[in-house]
């Protein structure tokens, strides 16, 4: 499942609309995505966004809106960036995005975090525990997952786990993904330490966080691979790369306005896409083989054509740079 090549930069989506969506707003803009040429389609998992008290916003379940577009798309992969391991328990989980990717003839990715926002948590009567036992329980969490996914059907005592928060007892049906070993995991975060040492173990694909060094966070994830007696080289890399991409300064105008957040104008990549191909360029010289384009206006389909036709010609010769 990693990448074994370090030329071309996979683009991708990824969906968080400032004020929620229904799911035929989600729909369109997935199929704008197909339709452009991007690799894949990813939503956040999020019931609020980023004002918490924003009585606008439309709350959509993240995989239960993947289930749809499963069978409503053809081509790109779908995903989640990141989970929150606290929304959902490992068994249960694991059987949806083995369901999901079933349904959509082995396109998923599984992304999954701590889960960091608590006011979201406390609106939806979500418990929300101290940054130490979430790391635990995501940890725990993994270790679940992938055992259930992998598990032999020859293996006559089946699958058994007895953690601290999570107990599996001999599961001699666990959920049967269709892609083998199993779907990609992609694991990301801010955490200097636990962050980097749990996707050393479990991840297909390393996502940096936005802001930062993020040239020490892969070399720190590099570090974590060699700790656990992984060669580096293996695990992809990717960064999130929120975008405001227009043909004139009107259009960058205007798609730069609807950025969420001061933080994330910041981070953003505001201009033409001369400008965006730049910013996408120099991901990939610290590593980042697949960058995921931030994308809030999700009614602007404009916006992922002129992305499409502009910028992805020029990411497929990108030189990746080595772990």
């Amino acid at each position: 499942m990693a990448r074994p090549d370090r030329e071309g930069v996979r683009v991708r989506v990824l969906m968080e609309p400032r004020h929620g969506a229904r799911y035929e707003e989600i729909l369109a803009l997935a199929l704008a995505t197909e339709r452009a040429g991007f690799d894949a389609f990813f939503r956040s998992d999020h019931l609020f966004g980023v004002d918490p008290e924003d009585r606008t916003y439309r709350p959509t379940d993240c995989w239960t809106t993947l289930g749809g577009l499963a069978r409503d798309t053809e081509r790109v992969r779908l995903g989640a960036l990141m989970g929150a391991a606290t929304f959902r328990r490992p068994g249960i989980l694991a059987t949806i995005v083995a369901s999901v990717d079933e349904m959509s003839g082995g396109r998923v990715e599984l992304g999954l975090g701590t889960g960091w926002y608590e006011r979201e948590h406390t609106a939806f009567g979500i418990p929300f525990p101290d940054v130490g036992e979430r790391f635990d329980r995501f940890e725990e969490q993994l270790a679940i997952i992938t055992g259930l996914w992998t598990t032999s059907e020859g293996d006559g005592d089946g699958f058994s786990f007895d953690g601290v928060h999570y107990r599996v007892v001999a599961n001699r049906a666990p959920p049967r993904p269709v892609q083998s070993p199993h779907p990609p995991i992609l694991v990301g975060g801010t955490g200097p330490k636990r962050t980097p040492a749990i996707a050393a173990r479990y991840a297909t694909e390393f996502n940096t966080a936005l802001g930062g060094d993020l040239r020490e966070r892969f070399a720190t994830f590099s570090r974590a691979c060699e700790a656990a007696g992984r060669d580096p080289a293996e695990p992809g890399r990717s960064s999130v790369l929120p975008v405001a991409c227009g043909a004139t300064p009107a259009e960058v105008k205007r798609r730069g306005a609807v950025i969420g957040s001061e933080f994330m104008r910041v981070n953003a990549a505001i201009g033409s896409p001369g400008l965006v191909t730049d910013r996408i360029a120099a991901l990939a010289e610290i590593g980042a083989d697949t960058v995921y384009l931030h994308i809030y206006d999700i009614h602007d389909l404009d916006h992922i054509a002129l992305i499409g036709a502009e910028v992805l010609p020029h990411t497929a010769s990108m030189k990746v740079a080595e772990p």
